[in-house]
């Protein structure tokens, strides 16, 4: 909005030329989805404490847990109002491709929403059954996907990390792959939101580093340079993740130990699914396993657990899966928990941003 009514002013008052800068943009975005957030965040809470909107905690899941039941939960309501809002203020309504990000952010946003309404509203933790939930999310997936894909200039090509001359052309198949990587780290980052904070830590590593990413790869001079795919219209792609990084962060503020509110699938579900959505729109498809480390590491701890304890009859790998319940049946207090995952992420964002170099 303000690029479409406030830019074309600069022929009036110079001082309006500076909406057509990226960096401008994205440090309005972030501050004002942070804002939004901040501001919003005590009323949103008092709102679901009146509607007793409280957490629901599984019966056979960790005994230090069962303190949380009632804690307000669907904050991810408050984030996707201000990803919303800094979206509308700050990108140019001209590129499609953001419109499509946003849509399927809200689509999973929805999903999550209904699974959240399920849950609170039978007061047990089996919302919308997984084969609903997941025909749901593909379902907007393959449609992002068949848009982006159809998209002028779009190719399907997979960027290697680490590797700048390989580039293999997955064809039609790039949109089942697509889907996968949607729906993988959509569901990847609902199952690291299990601590107060844990997720939202390596959401916003994740997002400032595909923020910066998405910055360079929107700059045909600087793409070239440092030989990586280049993606006309990126850099509003690079506002979005500014705007989740900021609600992110503003989430943060009451998401932190002792959490005040939880975002819930409503949250989770829909971050993932735009981050695996913003890694497909820029061609760093692959990345998304660095710098999303523990969401991947989170995933596969359920997917082996599963798997091994059907193979033997019902032994286990892990204490308690997803892995960050390992290390508390271990012993480790839940922040410890916490802050060494973010630890983690932001030493596996480093590595991220060191493949713009190591090509």
């Amino acid at each position: 909005m303000f690029y479409q009514f406030l830019y074309p002013l600069h022929t009036v008052f110079s001082g309006f030329n500076v909406f057509r800068y990226i960096t401008f943009r994205c440090v309005g975005a972030i501050l004002t989805a942070f804002l939004i957030v901040l501001i919003a965040g005590p009323a949103f809470i008092r709102l679901m404490q009146r509607y007793q909107i409280g957490q629901v905690v599984r019966e056979d899941g960790m005994e230090t847990h069962f303190g949380k039941r009632g804690v307000p939960t669907m904050g991810g309501l408050l984030i996707l109002v201000a990803i919303t809002g800094a979206h509308l203020l700050w990108v140019d309504f001209a590129n499609r491709v953001v419109w499509v990000l946003l849509g399927l952010t809200l689509w999973f946003g929805l999903i999550g929403a209904y699974d959240d309404y399920r849950k609170i509203k039978k007061k047990n933790s089996h919302g919308l059954s997984a084969r609903g939930k997941l025909f749901c999310q593909v379902l907007g997936a393959l449609g992002a996907g068949l848009i982006l894909y159809k998209s002028t200039g779009f190719n399907s090509e997979l960027s290697i990390p680490f590797f700048k001359n390989v580039t293999p052309d997955l064809g039609g198949f790039y949109i089942a792959f697509a889907v996968v990587v949607v729906v993988g780290c959509s569901n990847a980052v609902n199952l690291t939101d299990g601590l107060d904070g844990l997720v939202t830590g390596p959401v916003v590593v994740t997002s400032t580093v595909y923020l910066i990413f998405s910055y360079l790869a929107g700059h045909a001079l600087l793409a070239s340079y440092l030989q990586i795919p280049f993606v006309n219209g990126a850099g509003d792609v690079a506002i979005f993740c500014g705007a989740i990084m900021g609600a992110s962060l503003g989430f943060l503020w009451f998401n932190a130990y002792p959490a005040q509110v939880f975002m819930g699938d409503v949250g989770s579900l829909a971050l993932g699914g735009a981050l695996g959505f913003i890694a497909i729109i820029i061609k760093q498809e692959i990345l998304l396993a660095i710098v999303g480390g523990i969401f991947v590491m989170e995933a596969l701890s359920v997917m082996l657990q599963v798997g091994y304890y059907k193979m033997t009859g019902g032994r286990r790998i892990f204490l308690m899966a997803p892995f960050h319940h390992h290390f508390e049946k271990k012993g480790w207090h839940e922040t410890k928990v916490v802050v060494r995952f973010w630890i983690i992420s932001i030493a596996l964002g480093l590595v991220a941003l060191a493949t713009l170099k190591l090509r």
